[in-house]
C-alpha cells in the first residue's frame, strides 16, 4: 500500500488541446469572428503534405466543432476517410448569417436580423478561405457541411455559387425558408450547371420528412446533370435533434472514402 495520500500523488492538470483557434476581423461582416481548426495526425510531418479543407458553420467549441473533429480523427485514423483539415466558424448571429432573403413574415420573426447569407458567403470566399490557404498546407479541394439552417446555407451556396466548393453536405436543411423558394428553383439551377464536377450529400430525419419542401428535394436532385454526383439518405430512425452525428459519420465515409481502403492495417 502506498504511503502517499491520494492528494499528494496527483499531478498538476494541463490543457487538453485538440486543435487551434484564432480570430479574424471581417470587413464583410463588420465584426470579428472566431475560427477553430483541426489538423489530422501526420499533417506536421512534412511541409509537402497538402490536405483538402472541410468548412463548417456552427463550428464553435460549444456548437458542432468538437464532435465533428472527433469523427474526422477517428475516420482518418481507421482509414475510412481521407485526411482533411477541419475549419469551424463560430457563430455570432446564426440566424442572420445562415438565411437568405425572405418574403415570409413568419420567417422574419425568428431573429432581429435575417437574410445575411450573401455577406456570410462573401466572408468565407474573400476573407476566410484565403487566410486558411495562407496559414495551412492546403490542397485545392474544398467542402462544406451543415445541419438545419446551416444545411440551408450549404444548399443555397450550391445553387447560387456552385464554384465555391467541390462537395456540399447538408443534414435536415431548413428548406421551408421563404416558403420553399430554394427548392422550387433547385431543378432549374442544377440542370443549368455545366461547370466542374460537384458532389452533393443530403440526409433527412423523420422530422424533416414531414416538411413538404424537403420531400420535393429528391426529385430536384434527380434532375441534375452528370456533372453533379448526389446522394440522398433518408434516416427515419433519427430526429432533427439527433441526426447530425450519425449522418456526418455516413456522409464522411461515403463522399471522402479513400481510393484505397486501409482500414484495419
Amino acid at each position: 500500500m502506498s504511503c502517499y495520500p491520494a492528494a499528494q500523488a496527483q499531478t498538476a492538470s494541463t490543457p487538453l488541446t485538440i486543435g487551434q483557434t484564432f480570430t479574424l476581423p471581417s470587413e464583410a461582416l463588420h465584426e470579428t469572428r472566431r475560427i477553430n481548426v483541426y489538423v489530422p495526425p501526420g499533417y506536421t510531418d512534412s511541409a509537402a503534405i497538402r490536405l483538402p479543407v472541410l468548412y463548417m458553420p456552427d463550428g464553435g467549441q460549444q456548437e458542432d466543432f468538437l464532435h465533428v473533429a472527433g469523427l474526422v480523427q477517428v475516420l482518418t485514423g481507421n482509414g475510412t476517410m481521407r485526411p482533411f483539415i477541419l475549419v469551424g466558424i463560430e457563430n455570432t448571429q446564426r440566424r442572420r448569417d445562415l438565411t437568405g432573403p425572405t418574403n415570409s413574415e413568419e420567417d422574419r420573426k425568428i431573429a432581429p436580423q435575417v437574410g445575411g447569407s450573401a455577406a456570410f458567403r462573401l466572408f468565407i470566399r474573400t476573407e476566410l478561405m484565403p487566410l486558411i490557404r495562407e496559414r495551412y498546407h492546403t490542397a485545392a479541394e474544398t467542402a462544406i457541411m451543415g445541419e438545419s439552417l446551416a444545411g440551408l446555407f450549404v444548399l443555397e451556396t450550391l445553387f447560387l455559387e456552385p464554384e465555391l466548393f467541390d462537395t456540399y453536405i447538408a443534414f435536415d436543411p431548413s428548406l421551408w425558408w421563404n416558403k420553399g423558394q430554394l427548392v422550387d428553383q433547385a431543378k432549374a439551377m442544377l440542370q443549368g450547371y455545366s461547370g466542374p464536377a460537384k458532389t452533393v450529400y443530403v440526409a433527412s430525419s423523420s422530422d424533416d420528412a414531414q416538411i413538404p419542401e424537403s420531400r420535393r428535394l429528391p426529385s430536384a436532385l434527380k434532375a441534375a446533370k452528370r456533372t453533379i454526383r448526389w446522394y440522398y439518405e433518408p434516416m427515419p430512425e433519427e430526429t432533427h435533434a439527433t441526426i447530425y452525428h450519425p449522418a456526418a459519420l455516413k456522409a464522411l465515409r461515403t463522399v471522402f472514402k479513400p481510393t484505397t481502403n486501409t482500414a484495419g492495417k
